[in-house]
């Protein structure tokens, strides 16, 4: 595959800006579109070496500005988080499902080799019988944010099907690492981590058996570099470790490596929480050649000393 310009659209965001530094790293040229000129301090280290473009997506021209004369696409935007979205459907689809037609669009005009988008392997799925879970499992998703992400891989689908734009959908993990947003209801890594910093009570949902698949956040931008210019028979494919963590071994992890104890606050179970969701990634590993290589203790020991060291001020924790 010849090296190309890329798009990272929430390139400045928290996967994105990993994202970015590994391809500039590889050469390719790189531009971002960003909401939050605040959030573009995550790329201090490329900053001029890539193109940055502030816009809002739902700023149809200057989206196809950014996407003029790129041979590669990767979607990372999301404005909404799961345990918020239900709260108003209208601006979920408005902000996320509509703007996102506009860039297909976009897209399929401008002749785009290939558009990757970040799906979400911890919503699409909903409540299932399976562990892991493999992409052919049925999606019945509990949230408006995991329907929209559905949804959109969908329409990727019908453009392939209409304009032959190819594309990449990865349904990622609980994805966390250095640069994760600290402040809101998303990213309990880095929550629960400042909170620790802090010496502040942790809100535990539920028993605290509620189980996820925590993906280091490197390993995720590796994962979306591996799908540039993927020929294998398939369009979908899941990104984490094959490996669930609940939230009582999450905190008793961080615990251990912090040194800090951890003063517990419980609240009722959340409606949008599926009991346990662990990906199968074998199918990564066999077409991608991708597998996740970093521990969940080193990761968390990564996060931890980047909020001990790391300015977070003023980091949206909804915005990528």
């Amino acid at each position: 595959m010849s090296i190309g310009r890329c798009l990272v659209l929430g390139g400045s965001g928290f996967i994105g800006s990993h994202l970015v530094e590994l391809l500039v790293e590889e050469g390719f040229q790189v531009r971002v579109f960003s909401h939050l000129a605040a959030s573009s301090n995550r790329l201090a280290s490329v900053a001029r070496r890539i193109e940055l473009i502030e816009g809002d997506f739902r700023d149809t021209p200057t989206l196809a500005k950014s996407v003029e004369g790129c041979d590669f696409v990767y979607h990372l935007i999301a404005t909404t988080i799961p345990s918020t979205s239900n709260r108003d459907q209208v601006f979920d689809v408005e902000t996320n499902l509509v703007p996102t037609l506009r860039l297909l669009e976009i897209c399929a005009r401008e002749r785009v080799r290939q558009i990757i988008f970040s799906s979400s392997g911890g919503t699409v799925y909903g409540a299932t019988d399976t562990s892991p879970i493999p992409e052919t499992h049925v999606t019945e998703p509990r949230s408006a944010y995991g329907i929209t992400k559905l949804a959109i891989e969908k329409y990727l689908a019908l453009f392939h099907a209409m304009h032959g734009l190819e594309y990449t959908v990865l349904r990622v993990g609980n994805a966390y690492g250095p640069r994760l947003p600290v402040k809101g209801e998303q990213g309990v890594v880095g929550v629960f981590l400042d909170r620790l910093r802090r010496g502040e009570p942790i809100l535990l949902w539920g028993d605290g058996s509620v189980t996820r698949d925590y993906v280091y956040v490197g390993d995720v931008a590796r994962a979306f570099r591996a799908a540039l210019g993927q020929q294998s028979p398939f369009s979908v494919f899941n990104i984490g470790t094959g490996a669930g963590t609940s939230l009582v071994e999450l905190i008793a992890l961080m615990e251990k490596v912090t040194g800090c104890p951890a003063r517990i606050l419980r609240g009722p179970a959340r409606e949008v929480d599926v009991p346990v969701n662990v990906l199968d990634t074998s199918r990564a590993g066999q077409y991608l050649r991708w597998e996740p290589v970093t521990p969940l203790e080193t990761g968390i020991l990564n996060t931890w000393n980047w909020i001990r060291i790391g300015d977070t001020r003023g980091i949206a924790a909804h915005i990528q």
